[in-house]
């Protein structure tokens, strides 16, 4: 009888540490603002494949990786995928390295709801009448904030399309978190690869510009980053087998905001009064959202439990 309600306190504790895990990595990309964004995330991908294969060949999923890569219309998929995550991984970092924390926690709010229109218009998801409205202030927040900070509203916009785009492809592909994972940095392996290399020659190290080698810490920080990619996805993908989906919903949002205090807080990026009520038509946005999809699951649930 107790099994389940331990089962899912564990669940609940891995969900929590993987959303601070994601909400602090702001401040781990910081420790790397003198190397390039773009060298970053090709550390980021490379270290990250012989990392998920040892972890593959754990969970006794090498397998799993082989059928998926013999499957052409999944290898497809993969490579679509692969790109959306490197896309979103290098604005993100770049964000981070610029100073517009605010602005890619924004776009990690917004990328929910975009999900949610981008079911609606790709796999014909019915939305509620309170999800069309919820919809409808989180656009009247971005349209504030292009009032006032039109230059970063691009950051948010585009972190939240790839990212939600990234979603709908990993939704339509039959394939599980970390093999999908792995299938998507060793397509982009090779490529970043050879980008490392040109990076490494075609820019010589500075102050402003390290590499590899140049120091021990910096080594560490460049191949730890395939670990705080692996770590929070594996507890976030054993801890949705044991929650409930709402629950898992709700605890979407903790990442960004804990990016969102980290940038206001820590590295004290401006907040505007645009930034404020944007923030605040987009949380309320989320309630009215995250409310909706609770009650509906309260709803369907309930025949079952009679």
């Amino acid at each position: 009888m107790s099994t389940a309600p331990a089962t899912s306190r564990i669940g609940l504790i891995q969900a929590l540490i993987a959303c601070v895990f994601w909400g602090l990595m702001p401040v781990y990309f910081k420790l790397l603002q003198n190397v390039d964004a773009l060298e970053v995330v090709a550390h980021r991908i490379i270290w990250s494949v012989p990392l998920l294969i040892v972890i593959l060949y754990f969970r006794k999923s090498l397998a799993n990786l082989g059928n998926a890569m013999m499957d052409g219309k999944l290898r497809w998929a993969m490579l679509a995928s692969a790109s959306l995550i490197a896309t979103n991984w290098l604005i993100y970092v770049w964000a981070v390295h610029e100073d517009h924390i605010l602005a890619a926690s924004l776009g990690y709010f917004i990328s929910p709801l975009l999900s949610v229109l981008l079911g609606r218009i790709f796999l014909g998801e019915k939305l509620s009448r309170n999800k069309w409205i919820a919809l409808a202030i989180a656009s009247v927040g971005v349209s504030v904030l292009a009032i006032q900070a039109l230059d970063t509203l691009w950051i948010s916009l585009a972190l939240a399309i790839s990212w939600s785009s990234y979603g709908l492809v990993r939704k339509i592909a039959d394939i599980g978190p970390i093999v999908g994972l792995t299938a998507e940095t060793g397509i982009l392996f090779l490529p970043f690869i050879l980008l490392l290399v040109w990076l490494t020659f075609a820019m010589p190290s500075s102050a402003t510009s390290q590499h590899l080698g140049d120091d021990r810490t910096l080594d560490l920080l460049l191949i730890g980053g395939s670990i705080v990619t692996a770590i929070p996805l594996l507890l976030f993908a054993s801890a949705v087998k044991k929650m409930t989906l709402g629950a898992i919903g709700l605890l979407n949002y903790l990442a960004p905001t804990i990016q969102f205090l980290v940038g206001v807080l820590i590295y004290k990026e401006p907040l505007t009064p645009s930034h404020i009520i944007c923030f605040v038509l987009i949380w309320t946005s989320l309630a009215i959202f995250s409310t909706d999809s609770y009650l509906a699951g309260k709803a369907a649930r309930r025949p079952q439990s009679a």
